[in-house]
């Protein structure tokens, strides 16, 4: 019987390995360049941190891979982890609670159940947690870095959209209501029912018109969120400090030359977020996003410490990267056929070969040196090196290693010549 991949799992080819690492060494060299620190966390949480703080909606818990984890018999349910930052806020908690801020990237693979298998059970994200700053300008800088790592990869075209949980919270707040079922009902709005909305219009008409007016919310302006301000300024007072933190963002990515949409139906995922929340999107396709979530290591036992984060998805990025050529893995250059009396020699010159710059590779049973330019033949007997340019149709005899890397260097003036 053909042994299958796993259902909603990807094999990543050659190929497809090129364009992530050129990915992931774009999103690292910009979170370094940023002073962010680098971390990773195990790919087993304990189930426990991400229910009993009510930090995943159910909808969300409903999606994980759990079981039990017999070690020590302790029936511990353990889970693969769903999430990329809660279990950086985890580690915030377990290492650094005492250093206050702290810049912190990652790259890593998550895992949400799907029963059909035709979506993704496993992705891969790069994000950055910043933690320990709540300020508009900390949310700023999140967006200009996931856009930056975005044009340094050459894509383009990018559209950002802003929500804001806080106004979402505040209004649903009013309802009575705990944060799961905001977040279940807020959910059911966005996709589409209507039945939802209907009844809370029908429970709590100035609630329910003022949600509807929310949800309906867009434009390319502050100026929409100011009209907003002056409409529920007097009915709805606790709305005033969430718009005015979405007034001071969109302001501070207008004078930047930032262009955005506000959508506030784009919110959707919110489960732990309480401010600002950012999707970044080609075309249909939600390719990154992240946002504010104050209450997040509160919640898990932190102290009082603000935060805010994003995640790019690296593996809808390898869909839409064009590589530069100088991404692109050098060709074989070089050749080595070994005599059975010259093994040694032969991996010994492999070694030397690679450590001046120089892919080499060992020729193995039928495999030809048809493609390559050099050939390099490793005897037991003098001459010890015989080697072969290929392009040029010339051949020399050489008894040491350095003399190898004259003749290759003479020819390298030569490469673009060569197809």
């Amino acid at each position: 019987m053909r042994v299958q991949r796993c259902k909603g799992c990807r094999d990543l080819s050659p190929e497809e390995m090129i364009r992530f690492r050129f990915i992931e060494r774009a999103f690292r060299d910009c979170c370094l360049g940023w002073g962010c620190s680098e971390v990773r966390t195990p790919t087993l949480e304990y189930l426990h941190l991400f229910t009993s703080t009510g930090t995943l909606t159910p909808g969300m818990l409903s999606r994980v891979y759990s079981f039990l984890d017999w070690d020590g018999w302790s029936g511990q349910r353990v889970v693969l982890r769903p999430d990329g930052t809660i279990p950086v806020a985890r580690f915030y908690i377990d290492n650094m609670a005492d250093k206050g801020l702290a810049r912190l990237f990652y790259i890593t693979n998550i895992f949400r159940f799907e029963e059909t298998g035709k979506e993704a059970r496993e992705g891969w994200q790069g994000g950055v947690e910043l933690i320990g700053v709540g300020s508009p300008l900390a949310d700023i800088e999140l967006v200009v870095m996931a856009l930056e790592v975005l044009t340094r990869v050459g894509i383009e075209g990018v559209e950002l959209r802003l929500s804001h949980a806080g106004l979402i919270r505040s209004l649903l707040s009013e309802l009575g209501l705990s944060p799961q079922a905001q977040a279940r009902i807020f959910d059911q709005i966005l996709d589409g029912d209507t039945e939802a909305l209907a009844r809370i219009k029908s429970e709590k008409p100035k609630l329910g018109k003022a949600l509807a007016s929310l949800l309906d919310l867009k434009g390319e302006s502050s100026g929409i969120l100011k009209n907003l301000k002056a409409l529920f300024n007097h009915s709805l007072p606790d709305l005033e400090p969430h718009i005015d933190n979405f007034i001071d963002i969109t302001s501070l990515l207008e004078a930047m030359g930032c262009r955005y949409q506000i959508d506030i139906t784009s919110g959707r995922g919110f489960e732990y977020y309480t401010g600002i929340i950012f999707h970044l999107f080609m075309g249909e396709d939600k390719i990154g996003g992240g946002g504010r979530y104050d209450a997040l290591v509160p919640l898990m036992g932190g102290g009082d410490i603000p935060a805010s984060g994003f995640a790019l998805y690296l593996d809808h990025l390898m869909n839409l990267v064009e590589l530069p050529a100088s991404s692109k893995p050098l060709a074989p250059e070089i050749l080595i056929r070994v005599e059975p009396g010259g093994v040694k020699q032969g991996f010994d010159i492999a070694r030397y070969l690679h450590e001046a710059g120089y892919t080499a590779e060992l020729q193995l049973e039928s495999q030809q040196p048809a493609d390559l330019r050099w050939l390099l033949e490793v005897q037991s007997k003098a001459p010890v090196f015989v080697l072969t340019d290929q392009v040029k149709h010339q051949r020399f005899e050489i008894e040491t290693a350095d003399k190898i890397l004259v003749l290759l260097g003479k020819g390298n003036a030569d490469k673009d010549s060569v197809a």
